[in-house]
């Protein structure tokens, strides 16, 4: 792409006619004579950056900016010093052509360099090439840095151009200063940042290399034609030090776009290309520590970029936008120094919005806090909706994705009773999301408005005891127009919720007795029953292989006489039944299916825990080769599960319910399946006590066997990945001919 240059902005004007003299006097190129023309690049936020142009040459000059600048900053030297080391050496910079320290000339000093043709990438997703051209760009640029890092200080002549070891508490040191000297307002996540990193620094701080501290690809000239590095610009925060600080750097801008285009590598591949070239091991220990300090450092250069504007210096005319960037990138810091070693890269593909990794980590502490802890849910408990832990589940009302929300219900899986502490509980989450998309405006005012505050519960009633109800269109209950009502007869159960004296209000899944009805999957109804209407009876409650399940009101049977209900009750309108059903079971499916993965992590956790307190035959239980082999099985079963579940999830964000069919059918599958194995290897660990109610196991295991029949038994999800998967493959088929 074409550099971008502008006029010479007012605060930055310099004499012209000076730097001519000077230059005719210094270079050989440069003669009094020639027209000197200047202009400035309007990229960059730091030193300001001017192209200078004879008839015959081009050059490049930059120079410190003018007035009060922070103590270190905008040292040009250092920049020219660097540079001239490195172009001696072969590696990709301009050539420096002088220094000037006479601030006579044009009001700072500055140096001067050769003006290399290229192109400069701004847009970091590389819209303008082909996904074999971004793969090929990004190579070359972590096999320039690699290369950087490999360099020998000692042949660079620049020994001494740095501190050496100790790199990384220098630069939690530097940027912590640089940021009070800068900052405007005292903002606490920056505080706490620069807390975390001090007491975090890495337990290896020795290596030593020159490192280039803002290596971007919009740093970089690359071949007009070749996915070749041709130059590396902007030296002013390079020192010597720890190299992975600045890979991190690099690394962190795929980290936080969210739309990467196809053909950029993934961080692992950028991550095992620079190791190759350096000859290093891959695995890099700490990897998060320096991701976090790359961001604090882009936080404490945001708020100096603020505060130049202020003082009316600043080197580019949006300089005013930074102060607003400052407090969220120290969130964003903050989560990824809070998260696993391998989370960042092997996660990248499913990555949270900022605001869902904020809230995940707002749910684990309350989790940690309040819900972990206690036995049962108060009734008169409202932190959660206090601390805006509620409804999170529905992307309308919490300004969640489900691939943010995916996360947060594994970590409410941990606890059976936690969903309903953020009032993201089954079947309302499901009922308020059919009210939320398919609802009248009456119907939402009526019902989903109280279920969202959490002032009322409601039940769904959809399978029968009469009727094999894996096949739904074998539904009995029937719904009969009389004038301006519904007259609804038949029998349901497993209507979970229905026995909570808080329920109000039941969505009930009907067949028309109309004789216009004409296809199978058009005779079904949805419409809401108030609990109270004359003619609905709660029949039993249904227990689970034995024990009651009253954990959200129990499951009922519900029988249906002559209940009469108006018409504006019908949800969207008559024969619309299982449309309606499709948009409500995608996302519920989703959500069961993520909380599996967190009950299975917490069976995990419990069967480990045994297996190293328990000793038998002469070794303790993980000694035995089976059971080291389980806890190995489940690791394996939960890693797939949460992969595949995730991508279900990003699936339904980016096509919705219908396009992600197969990907939500194969997680119903594989995660009641996984966590049943992984319950089951655990009670097994246990022995006896795991039966017992002295752990959670059984009760853990009685839920999840119970979901590979809830929303459809396994088999009739099965049948319709088969039938999506034989689809997928004969349009591949016939694409080919």
């Amino acid at each position: 792409m074409e550099e971008l240059t502008t006029s010479v902005r007012q605060q930055h004007k310099f004499s012209v006619g000076r730097l001519q003299k000077y230059l005719s006097v210094k270079s050989q190129t440069v003669s009094n004579n020639d027209t000197l023309t200047v202009r400035q690049y309007s990229a960059g936020q730091s030193n300001p950056t001017f192209l200078v142009q004879t008839p015959s040459d081009s050059y490049v000059l930059r120079k410190k900016p003018p007035g009060e600048l922070l103590p270190g900053a905008h040292k040009v030297d250092r920049e020219y010093r660097v540079q001239k080391a490195l172009f001696s050496a072969g590696f990709p910079v301009p050539q420096p052509l002088l220094h000037c320290t006479d601030a006579e000339i044009i009001g700072t000093e500055f140096y001067l360099m050769e003006h290399v043709r290229g192109r400069i990438f701004r847009d970091l997703r590389l819209p303008g090439v082909s996904a074999a051209e971004r793969a090929a760009l990004y190579v070359a640029a972590v096999e320039t840095l690699a290369k950087l890092h490999s360099l020998d200080l000692a042949s660079l002549n620049l020994e001494g151009y740095g501190k050496g070891s100790g790199y990384c508490k220098r630069q939690v040191s530097t940027w912590t200063k640089q940021y009070t000297a800068a900052a405007t307002r005292d903002i606490p996540a920056m505080n706490e940042l620069s807390d975390w990193l001090m007491n975090n620094l890495p337990a290896t701080d020795d290596e030593v290399t020159l490192v280039h501290g803002d290596f971007r690809l919009d740093n970089l000239i690359i071949h007009p034609r070749e996915a070749r590095v041709m130059a590396v610009l902007d030296w002013e925060l390079s020192t010597t030090g720890q190299p992975l600080a600045d890979l991190a750097y690099f690394l962190i801008t795929l980290l936080k776009k969210m739309d990467i285009l196809s053909g950029i590598p993934t961080v692992e591949d950028l991550i095992s290309i620079y190791c190759r070239v350096r000859g290093i091991p891959s695995a890099l220990p700490q990897l998060n520590f320096y991701l976090a300090l790359s961001v604090f450092k882009m936080a404490g250069i945001a708020q100096g970029i603020y505060a130049r504007h202020l003082l009316g210096n600043a080197s580019a005319p949006n300089a005013a936008q930074f102060g607003q960037c400052v407090e969220p990138l120290a969130k964003v810091a903050l989560q990824l120094a809070q998260r696993s070693d391998t989370g960042p890269a092997g996660d990248s593909l499913f990555l949270q919005t900022a605001r869902g990794q904020a809230v995940l980590q707002q749910v684990k502490d309350f989790m940690r806090q309040y819900v972990l802890p206690a036995q049962e849910v108060s009734a008169k408990n409202r932190r959660e909706m206090e601390a805006g832990l509620w409804n999170l589940f529905l992307p309308a009302v919490s300004g969640l994705s489900q691939l943010d929300y995916a996360y947060i219900a594994e970590e409410t899986g941990r606890c059976l009773f936690a969903p309903e502490v953020f009032n993201c509980q089954a079947p309302d989450t499901g009922n308020m999301e059919v009210l939320h998309m398919f609802g009248s405006e009456e119907q939402k005012s009526k019902w989903l408005e109280p279920l969202l505050k959490g002032e009322i519960r409601s039940c769904f009633c959809m399978t029968e005891p009469d009727v094999a109800s894996s096949d739904a269109t074998n539904m009995e209950c029937t719904l009969c127009r009389d004038e301006d009502n519904f007259v609804i007869n038949g029998k349901k159960w497993w209507t979970s919720g229905a026995g909570n004296p808080q329920c109000k209000v039941a969505i009930v899944m009907c067949r028309s007795k109309s004789q216009d009805v004409k296809t199978r999957h058009g005779q079904h109804s949805m419409v809401l029953v108030p609990m109270d209407t004359p003619g609905v009876q709660l029949v039993r409650p249904l227990t689970v292989f034995g024990q009651d399940d009253a954990i959200h009101g129990g499951h009922f049977e519900v029988h249906f006489e002559n209940v009469r209900v108006p018409t504006h009750n019908i949800i969207l309108g008559e024969g619309r039944g299982f449309e309606i059903a499709q948009g409500r079971l995608g996302p519920g499916r989703l959500h069961h299916c993520m909380r599996a993965v967190g009950l299975a992590e917490l069976a995990l956790e419990l069967l480990c825990q045994r297996a190293a307190s328990r000793h038998t035959f002469g070794k303790k239980l993980y000694q035995h080769e089976v059971v080291a082999h389980w806890i190995a099985e489940c690791r394996l079963m939960i890693e797939q599960t949460r992969l595949l579940t995730l991508h279900a999830a990003r699936a339904l964000d980016t096509q919705g319910s219908r396009a992600a069919r197969k990907q939500i059918a194969m997680i119903k599958v594989a995660a009641a399946r996984m966590a049943c194995k992984v319950v089951d290897c655990a009670i097994q660990v246990y022995g006896g006590a795991g039966v017992s109610g002295d752990f959670p196991l059984a009760q853990m295991y009685s839920y999840v066997r119970t979901l590979r029949i809830a929303d459809g038994p396994d088999e009739v999800h099965l049948s319709s990945i088969a039938h999506l998967e034989l689809r997928d493959q004969l349009k591949k088929a016939q694409a080919k001919l």
